[in-house]
């Protein structure tokens, strides 16, 4: 007997085959359940209208619409639902991929050939499955591992006895459901926001160049990823490589970045934490930092050494996020200032770039 808060799960793939064995893999989890299964898009956008669910694996190659069409309205059709990308495509067609997740998708993960259906895949695809289909309440546990009540959206914290320094750089960091967040916030930035912009997002090393294309697309300046010497330039963005963690240093006047390919806590690859810390040193905290949507913690210390030395955090509110562990962990600690839904945030943003181009010395939050 499945408990009645299981997570609801809906198949959308052609291949009877595949929806079988993710209905097998899905259900072997006591507390998930297939609520439903679609041989094709279409099918599965009329079964949504009357089907409650909360995590929705989509086919992007199939005949008639394929899914990256049809992913609009499913989003439309479910908006309470979560869709997870499982498709061949996901590695061969970074760019299909790419574009599913910048248009609302939360996460991704490869459809294995034959044979590849294995129990280390069963396990990736459940614990992907339970983080997105899990509440933003339960995503996120506080320093003594309890569990933390979502910080309402557009909470602003007075933060007493700290004063808070003016920023040079915007960094970002975000992992899963990030990547719409970030298009979002990107796009409510008008041209004449002219600090350098630096964005560790969790994605492999093959999807970098795509995404970073976008990014330039969405923000409308320009956009690198982050070499080694690589300047940090006003009115540019800098994109860590999946290959690496993105830091900045100081070359004489000029900000640079590095990159470091040394294990760290939080076990990602590339991590939000060595970005924020070597911005609290290189920047002396004149940092403002964005955690968005992901699973997991990371960014959590990076973001206590940046507050310490004068920085601003802020973070992704629990209802808009499909993630609430990463900007969930921060607001926990007491580390945030605002808490707010992506264009809410792009917003703050510039109201923060305004009274930077008018003030002389540094203020408190």
């Amino acid at each position: 007997m499945r408990p009645a808060d299981a997570i609801r799960v809906m198949v959308i793939d052609d291949s009877l085959t595949v929806r079988t064995i993710f209905k097998r893999m899905v259900e072997s989890d006591n507390a998930m359940v297939v609520a439903d299964t679609a041989s094709s898009a279409e099918r599965g956008i009329a079964q949504l209208k009357n089907a409650d669910v909360d995590v929705i694996l989509l086919d992007l190659e199939m005949p008639g619409m394929g899914g990256l069409e049809a992913l609009p309205s499913i989003l439309k059709t479910a908006p309470l639902a979560q869709v997870m990308v499982v498709s061949s495509l996901t590695e061969d067609g970074a760019e299909a991929t790419m574009q599913a997740l910048s248009t609302g998708a939360a996460d991704t993960m490869l459809k294995p050939r034959p044979g590849g259906f294995n129990e280390e895949y069963r396990g990736l695809l459940l614990s992907k499955i339970r983080a997105l289909g899990t509440t933003s309440e339960a995503n996120v546990t506080d320093q003594t591992g309890q569990t933390g009540t979502p910080v309402p959206e557009l909470v602003v914290t007075e933060r007493r006895h700290r004063r808070t320094k003016r920023p040079d750089v915007l960094a970002i960091g975000a992992s899963t459901g990030g990547i719409h967040a970030l298009n979002v916030m990107l796009r409510m930035l008008t041209p004449d926001f002219d600090l350098p912009i630096l964005i560790t997002q969790h994605l492999p090393s093959s999807f970098i160049p795509v995404f970073a294309r976008q990014i330039e697309v969405a923000s409308g300046r320009p956009t690198h990823i982050a070499d080694d010497g690589t300047e940090i330039r006003k009115g540019e963005i800098a994109i860590a490589t999946g290959h690496g963690h993105m830091i900045a240093k100081r070359v004489g006047d000029r900000l640079v970045t590095r990159t470091q390919v040394e294990s760290v806590n939080s076990g990602c690859m590339p991590s939000v934490d060595p970005m924020l810390a070597s911005l609290a040193q290189a920047c002396e905290g004149r940092a403002l930092a964005v955690i968005l949507s992901g699973m997991g913690r990371d960014g959590l210390e990076g973001a206590e050494l940046l507050t310490a030395a004068g920085g601003t955090v802020w973070a992704q509110d629990a209802d808009s996020s499909a993630v609430w562990g990463m900007p969930g962990a921060v607001s926990k600690a007491g580390l945030t200032s605002l808490v707010a839904p992506p264009e809410a945030l792009g917003e703050a943003i510039m109201a923060q770039f305004a009274n930077v181009e008018t003030a002389n010395e540094d203020t408190p939050t």
